[in-house]
């Protein structure tokens, strides 16, 4: 009787536990479907002057149409907010250094960082200043955005998991938001400099010359075939820590740099003219390599609103979730595309100090007391920290390698954020544009565009300094002292004084973050970490083989180009070095040779052994000769390394392996082939390391997919769920179809204006931030396959009004 009763009562307690069990999963599943965006219906909205409309496709693309810029502004930021706003808040919370209040003392040091340059503050002084106009744009889009926040049933999904509601949104978050692209896109800038500045005390001017060229013969500039400057004479004796190992008493064999993806930089554009085009108006592309995560960067649309001419005016092409605007697009006359121009738009100023003037330093200005602002940063499961920035008439003082550092940023003027971008809606022609483009304020950027009467043409839009020495040049790419002439700014360039290129003869143009002028005009951006031009190099090769005549499509493929032109003479240095005395006797040498011979695609492909033997051969000479200056520069800066130095580095390594110059082989190897097989060696040990044979040792095996949510590791048994396939992934860095793990082109886009139908378009991830949206992951097979997809909309599925 009583083995009986425990039977019932533990039947019961298992029954009750499994009912506990599918409650809590009802519940959480009814919570997540609370978080959903609303689709359809009607809501009324305070402050609309008509009514406004979002009516999505098939794939959760809106067009959202009003009657007024106002009210589109409206249901764009109730959109972005319903689909996006926790990707929106992690923007606004990097740019001012807000991340601990959400997860804690592990984002205190990203904060602590981030705090210096007091972007919270600069972002409410620059809603003050703001036009009328786009003030009242900006407060339609944030009435938007937290009526999109209150209008879900439950508030989103990953405030659930880090405990804390949302904060609504502010005007001042707007400005954070396009901020925090200037740490995306500038903020290596900061680890390059002060790795400059131990470069140039570790080396002489001839080695800084030679091992820091200005220039490559892969350099494709905008206004000229090649840069066209001499070699630098390779001088008589390399640096004191030129191929030297690591403290100890042996190298570091294991260490590959192949197994990051240094000098990964994005972005490319390019235009051809409507002479070219089988339609008479411009073609325009664009894919902005980014860091790729879920959600996607970018949220797709099409907004359609009155023109103030009695017609109507539609943009299409890509939003920031946090701000208004089409980033890059097609309005219908004008299409347009940005790359990151990388610029020096940031200097290290040395402050000096006088025993004698205690609380003072000395800048460009003179003596000045700087001034001190507590900045108090809020931490989750712990009390708030305060933190002190003290700020010159420079800018903020940054403590690094002992010294004390006026940090000189574009990002702290007033002129770094402003709303002129919106006014590329209202271009009418290419021209319009180009005079917009320089008054925009966002980071620096290489604006490629082109019109439907034919017209391409470049420029940069974003501010640029004035610097009082026009030949500042290299000198402003390391620290300066506070009398050195190059880091004196002047104000900032009028549009009139940017560097422009239109209609050049060939009838097409690119950009692909490598310098962009071998002439006039290239003294005015200077080199603020270009990439060494093989992307660009192949892009600019790509346009001239389509011919007098081409389409769409023809230019949206040049993105999809994997060949691997830049790596081709490395894997025949690594063959010619595999010579018969090398490989006797060595079963893993004779199959790296035979590999490199058989296995090479000539591509960046998925299943090629021969491509990732090739670039982790060049890798690997990289790691040897400078192993013991980046052991250096990580005490400098745990991002500053050779390779932040000078991006150029594999050109410079391709010529003294050919050149062979007895001065700079590292004393530890008999001669130059020795050192290559040495690094071949590394590279079959690491490929080799877990057992499996070198024939798996595929490109697609190392350039795995590895994409997810930033809530993935928070919820492990769900985690698949918000992280993307481990797919192969083909391209590489050096090449138009830059790919790797978790960065990438962020999005695709080819189109001439006023043909937006025949547009074409891709991006890795879909529109909504939900897992449970079938919109989380839609459009992501396109994108990994290279589907021509449409750019516009298609017809519309769901349709949700906002009325008075």
């Amino acid at each position: 009787m009583q083995k009986n009763r425990v039977l019932v009562w533990s039947r019961r307690v298992l029954i009750a536990a499994v009912l506990l069990l599918l409650l809590a999963v009802v519940t959480a599943w009814l919570y997540l479907r609370g978080s959903l965006a609303q689709l359809e219906g009607s809501r009324q909205a305070a402050g609309l002057e008509t009514t406004a409309s979002v009516a999505r496709d098939a794939h959760g693309v809106p067009l959202i149409s009003g009657g007024s810029r106002g009210d589109v502004a409206y249901a764009t930021g109730f959109v972005h907010a319903q689909e996006r706003y926790f990707q929106m808040d992690l923007l606004r919370r990097v740019a001012a250094g807000e991340l601990s209040e959400l997860f804690g003392e592990r984002a205190l040091q990203v904060d602590k960082a981030h705090r210096l340059h007091r972007f919270r503050a600069r972002a409410e002084l620059a809603v003050k200043a703001m036009p009328a106009a786009d003030r009242a744009l900006l407060d339609r889009y944030v009435a938007g955005v937290n009526d999109g926040l209150k209008g879900l049933s439950a508030q989103p999904f990953e405030y659930a998991l880090v405990g804390l509601a949302p904060r609504a949104w502010a005007p001042a978050d707007t400005m954070l938001v396009i901020w925090a692209m200037y740490f995306d896109l500038q903020g290596s800038q900061e680890p390059r400099e002060l790795a400059r500045g131990w470069f140039k005390e570790h080396a002489t001017e001839e080695q800084r010359a030679f091992l820091a060229p200005e220039s490559t013969p892969w350099d494709a500039p905008l206004d000229a075939r090649t840069i066209g400057a001499a070699d630098v004479l390779i001088p008589s004796a390399p640096p004191a820590w030129w191929g030297q190992p690591t403290a100890g008493d042996a190298p570091v064999p294991a260490k590959v740099a192949a197994a990051e993806f240094l000098n990964t930089v994005g972005s490319n554009n390019w235009a051809v003219a409507g002479s070219r085009s089988d339609n008479g108006a411009a073609i325009v592309a664009d894919d902005m390599h980014l860091g790729i995560q879920l959600p996607a960067t970018w949220y797709r649309v099409a907004l359609q609103f009155p023109d103030g001419k009695g017609g109507q005016r539609r943009m299409v092409g890509v939003t920031l979730p946090g701000a208004p605007f089409v980033v890059v697009g097609s309005n219908g006359h004008v299409a347009w595309g940005f790359t990151n121009s990388y610029g020096d738009y940031m200097d290290f100023i040395a402050l000096e100090s006088d025993p004698s003037k205690p609380g003072q330093v000395r800048t460009q200005a003179g003596w000045e007391t700087p001034v001190a602002h507590e900045e108090t940063i809020l931490i989750k499961g712990a009390p708030a920290a305060k933190y002190i920035v003290r700020e010159t008439s420079l800018g903020p003082i940054r403590e690094a390698t002992g010294r004390s550092y006026a940090l000189r940023w574009t990002a702290h003027a007033p002129v770094a954020v402003n709303f002129n971008a919106g006014k590329l809606e209202m271009a009418d022609t290419l021209e319009q544009a180009l005079a917009i483009a320089p008054t925009a304020g966002i980071p620096a950027q290489n604006f490629v565009g082109g019109d439907d009467k034919g017209n391409i043409g470049w420029t940069i839009a974003g501010p640029l300094p004035r610097r009082a020495s026009a030949s500042a040049g290299v000198a402003s790419t390391y620290p300066l002292g506070v009398d050195d002439a190059a880091g004196v700014w002047q104000g900032w360039l009028s549009p009139a004084e940017y560097p422009k290129v239109m209609n050049p003869a060939d009838g097409h143009l690119a950009t692909a973050n490598s310098r962009q002028l071998a002439a006039a005009g290239a003294e005015l951006l200077g080199d603020g970490g270009f990439d060494l031009g093989a992307r660009t190099h192949q892009v600019r090769d790509d346009l001239a083989a389509l011919g007098p005549k081409t389409d769409v499509k023809k230019v949206y493929a040049i993105g999809l180009d994997d060949r691997a032109v830049f790596l081709t003479a490395w894997r025949e240095r690594a063959v010619a070095a595999l010579d018969a005395k090398a490989v006797v006797g060595n079963p893993a040498r004779t199959e790296a040779l035979a590999l490199l011979k058989d296995g090479w695609t000539g591509k960046a492909s998925v299943d090629s052994v021969g491509y990732r033997i090739t670039r982790g051969f060049m890798y690997a000479v990289y790691d040897i000769v400078y192993e013991s200056a980046n052991a250096q520069l990580a005490q400098v800066d745990p991002k500053a390394s050779m390779a932040a130095v000078s991006s150029r580095w594999p050109v410079v390594l391709a010529r003294l392996l050919d050149q062979q110059p007895a001065a700079w082989l590292p004393s530890q190897y008999a001669d130059w082939q020795a050192l290559q097989l040495a690094a071949l060696d590394r590279v079959i040990k690491d490929l080799t390391k877990d057992g499996q044979p070198l024939s798996a040792a595929t490109w697609g095996q190392r350039n795995t997919a590895a994409s997810a949510h930033p809530m993935a590791s928070a919820i492990p048994v769900l985690g698949k769920y918000l992280k993307v396939a481990p797919d192969m992934l083909a391209g590489d860095q050096h090449m138009p179809r830059v790919a790797g793990p978790t960065f990438g082109q962020s999005e695709r886009m080819s189109v001439s204006p006023g043909r937006e139908d025949k547009g074409i378009f891709n991006m890795p991830a879909g529109q909504s931030g939900h897992p449970l949206s079938p919109w989380f992951l839609d459009g992501r097979t396109d994108w990994l396959t290279g589907r021509e997809s449409p750019l516009l909309p298609g017809p519309a599925q769901h349709t949700l009004t906002f009325v008075k």
